[in-house]
């Protein structure tokens, strides 16, 4: 819903963003891959898999250069990260990490995740009342 907002470039580097953390740790289950193949539709774009030994984090949040993009982009991280029921301790540094290049404060990354679990809460209940 909110990731249409970003522009042309901010989707891509969404895009690679997204899977990045994602497989941080260690594992792109299946959660996941339906979450960015749904963010990749909502954003209108195609979900092409990234070389993580080319990306570069710093580059790609370079990206984001609007306040309502950064935080588009660590809501929709947060139901990412939470969607798999682990938020382990490489996706917890990494989001630490974005949100101190992002500027945004340890209370809004609190609340950013606790949306986040609601999100991907809310997003599972969907899949099933959706199914076949």
């Amino acid at each position: 819903m909110l990731l249409m907002k970003l522009k042309a470039e901010e989707k891509f580097a969404f895009l690679q963003l997204a899977q990045y953390v994602a497989k941080l740790d260690g594992e792109y289950g299946l959660k996941e891959r339906e979450l960015v193949d749904e963010y990749c539709t909502e954003m209108g774009i195609e979900n092409m898999e990234i070389n993580l030994e080319s990306f570069n984090l710093e580059e790609t949040l370079e990206t984001f250069r609007s306040m309502q993009s950064r935080k588009i982009t660590i809501l929709a991280l947060m139901v990412l990260v939470h969607v798999d029921d682990k938020f382990g301790i490489y996706e917890h540094k990494t989001m630490d990490k974005i949100a101190h290049i992002f500027n945004i404060s340890e209370r809004e990354m609190h609340l950013f995740s606790m949306w986040g679990k609601m999100g991907s809460a809310l997003y599972e209940q969907a899949m099933v009342f959706t199914a076949d």
